[in-house]
């Protein structure tokens, strides 16, 4: 999924790369698993979040450690040579049978390959200290704890090393590890590399809620570079006549997956709903294929009414911008009933939007 699309590192931006003081001593250094504290409350303040870690880049000593703390739903996965990092669902070996829509019709993906997650993600390596020297996989799992423990690498040979996050893939950082006679940078010059981040990262996110969607589309989501995202839909409201129709998209190099949903009742606020319970689905161990894969078969367009699949139900399925990804970036519903129809993101239920139609 997405290895091909990563994060530009920042090196020229933060400008540090000479200008870093320099220390010989010892260090375990700290590296949050996304977006942590005053920033990240900064960040939420204008919609967004930041897929990225903190410090982007970190330098050690052979036989030095680092400390990725979980600050939000993101993974750490050093891949074993050559091989990429682990996706975050897969295909079962099953098939899918059974899944009906509210008027007990079935779905057009029964007998196609069921999606879950990957069962491989969930060994967790929390609260524990490991070491590591480029030759094995290291994964930490997914961070499932209410509050997830740091977990701590010990660096035991010279080299640099990528890490990927399995959850949202393009997002990545680099370990460099240093010969014991090499000077690296100090703590003071490590936060301050963790400062410059963030200050370039809310600059960005300030410009993403303003972006303007052509005529006829609704973005999922912005993406900015360096992976800050808008957690919302742009535009919020749209208002279209009888019969047209709003095409829902991502944008271009997000490291986010979205849904655009309409349906019976608010995933957030009413978890008993239709709605509601599919999106349950994301935060647990079984994924609802009714979630997953586009309510409509591939390369037909949905007309929308009270009445379509006996509630008003209509899903995108989840989208993604990956090249060659099997999940769609993009889909589109024509409108067949005046009405005021919401929509929100199965996966992140608080992005919500209202078509109008007249």
């Amino acid at each position: 999924m997405k290895r091909s699309r990563c994060a530009v590192a920042a090196i020229g931006a933060l400008g540090l790369a000479v200008a870093l003081p320099m220390s010989a001593d010892a260090a375990t250094r700290n590296v949050t698993m996304g977006t942590a504290g005053a920033n990240a409350k900064k960040l939420q303040a204008v919609g967004s979040d930041v897929n990225d870690f903190f410090p982007h880049a970190a330098t050690v000593h052979v036989g030095d450690k680092v400390k990725f703390v979980p600050t939000g739903f993101h993974t750490v996965e050093f891949p074993a040579k050559g091989q990429d990092p682990t996706p975050l669902a897969a295909p079962t070996g099953n098939t899918i049978a059974g899944v009906n829509d509210a008027a007990g019709q079935p779905f057009w993906f029964n007998g196609q390959p069921e999606i879950q997650f990957n069962p491989a993600l969930f060994a967790g390596l929390y609260g524990k200290t490991v070491s590591y020297d480029g030759k094995k996989r290291l994964e930490t799992g997914l961070p499932l704890a209410e509050k997830p423990k740091p977990v701590t690498v010990r660096f035991n040979k010279a080299g640099k090393y990528t890490y990927f996050c399995n959850i949202h893939p393009g997002m990545k950082g680099t370990v460099t590890v240093a010969k014991k006679s090499k000077s690296i940078p100090s703590a003071k010059a490590h936060a301050k590399r963790v400062a410059s981040q963030y200050k370039r990262d809310i600059k960005i996110a300030k410009r993403l809620p303003h972006t303007i969607a052509p005529a006829g589309i609704v973005d999922v989501g912005v993406a900015g570079k360096h992976g800050v995202e808008y957690l919302g839909m742009v535009p919020a409201k749209a208002t279209v006549p009888v019969g047209s129709a709003l095409q829902f998209r991502m944008t271009k190099g997000s490291f986010e997956d979205h849904t655009a949903t309409f349906g019976p009742g608010n995933p957030e606020t009413e978890p008993d709903s239709y709605l509601g319970q599919i999106a349950a689905s994301f935060q647990g161990a079984t994924l609802d294929q009714r979630g997953v894969l586009q309510s409509e078969a591939p390369s037909s367009t949905g007309t929308l009414t009270s009445l379509l699949h006996g509630n008003g139900f209509w899903n995108t399925g989840i989208m993604d911008t990956l090249a060659g990804n099997p999940l769609p970036g993009l889909n589109t519903v024509r409108f067949g009933q005046p009405g005021t129809y919401n929509f929100y993101c199965l996966i992140h239920p608080f992005m919500t939007g209202q078509v109008v139609v007249q």
